[in-house]
């Protein structure tokens, strides 16, 4: 599993936005003052998630997934499992489990934003603070499939993200990644 010194020194460098800044630290204070920052179990004050936004071959577009049970329109991402070796590994495994884009080799994913959102009570789980990572990468092809946790999936270009209603900490991200 990823080391928490890892997930510091992303978030510690990141050049976070303004609107980015509140998120930042509260990712850093999740990592710096709780024992179990990437458990799926630690609710209070939530735990650490990694996201892919992954751009398109022709580098215009990036991949939005249908979310099943939050109903709405989001990137493709989860919970750190044992068998990540890097945060990016946790996006890229997400992506490629959820939608099966296949992810360009060689290709060095990088941190690109930051987001703390809720996620509402479900299944014995209470109402929880999501700590995103969202990291950059490049798909191979276009092809994807939908699968029980995407139902439905777009390659969304920057002029579409109303259409799609993409919240607006992942619009900043799409706009600063696909300028």
């Amino acid at each position: 599993m990823p080391a928490r010194d890892e997930a510091l020194r992303l978030a510690a460098n990141f050049a976070a936005s303004p609107a980015e800044q509140k998120s930042r630290e509260l990712i850093l204070a999740l990592l710096e003052h709780t024992a179990a920052p990437f458990s799926r179990d630690q609710f209070h004050p939530g735990h650490i998630t990694c996201t892919a936004l992954v751009l398109h071959p022709d580098g215009r577009r990036a991949l939005l997934m249908h979310h099943h049970r939050l109903r709405r329109w989001l990137l493709p991402g989860g919970h750190v499992e044992e068998s990540d070796n890097t945060l990016a590994d946790a996006a890229r495994r997400e992506a490629v489990e959820e939608t099966t884009v296949r992810i360009t080799p060689g290709v060095i994913p990088r941190l690109v934003g930051l987001d703390v959102h809720g996620i509402p009570a479900h299944k014995g789980e209470p109402f929880h603070l999501h700590h995103d990572l969202i990291f950059r990468l490049d798909a191979e092809a276009s092809e994807v499939t939908c699968t029980e946790e995407a139902p439905a999936i777009a390659w969304c270009g920057m002029d579409e993200v109303e259409r799609y209603s993409v919240p607006t900490s992942i619009a900043a991200v799409f706009q600063r990644v696909l300028r």
